[in-house]
């Protein structure tokens, strides 16, 4: 069992003056898939503190996963923190997340959301409504597992993948370019 983190990156909801409901939506469909969950922990949406909850919550768990921040507006800086405490980028997720996102709501190309891995962490950023959040979850959950065995030191063999081998290139006494 794998242990996830949630954390929700709201200046309403950690100020209290609205309920979260996005965090637990995904801590709940996180649980329901089989993860050992914690959370949701509230962070405002400041660059620094979205920083250093993703530091500490890629010490304890093998899966971080945001909600909130991911938009245009001037204080949606969830990619920005993300980025910054990433070693490496991980493209497909957030460009499966968003083709998913625009079969619900033409507004889903407007998420910055990004994925990366600190560590053998992966870390999801998630759009801040319950909605989108969960689409986002949904487009890439079946894909997690094997991500975080990998990024744990699995092997990388891919039992099932049902494409054609690659055809091999071969120059046949051609000169070199």
């Amino acid at each position: 069992m794998f242990h996830a983190v949630v954390i929700t990156v709201s200046d309403s909801s950690f100020e209290g003056r609205r309920p979260d409901l996005s965090g637990p939506a995904v801590v709940e469909r996180l649980q329901s898939a089989g993860f050992d969950v914690a959370g949701p922990i509230l962070v405002p949406d400041e660059q620094p503190a979205i920083e250093e909850a993703l530091r500490q919550q890629c010490e304890r768990a093998q899966l971080v996963v945001t909600t909130g921040g991911t938009g245009v507006a001037p204080r949606d800086v969830t990619p920005e923190a993300t980025r910054a405490v990433c070693d490496r980028l991980l493209d497909g997720f957030p460009e499966l997340m968003r083709s998913e996102g625009r079969k619900h709501t033409r507004f889903a190309p407007l998420s910055r959301a990004v994925s990366g891995c600190r560590g053998a962490t992966l870390i999801v950023n998630l759009p801040g409504s319950p909605l989108g959040a969960q689409t986002s979850l949904d487009a890439i959950l079946e894909l997690i597992p094997h991500a975080l065995e990998l990024l744990a030191g699995g092997a990388a063999g891919h039992d099932n993948d049902r494409a054609a081998p690659p055809e091999r290139f071969e120059e046949h006494g051609r000169g070199s370019h």
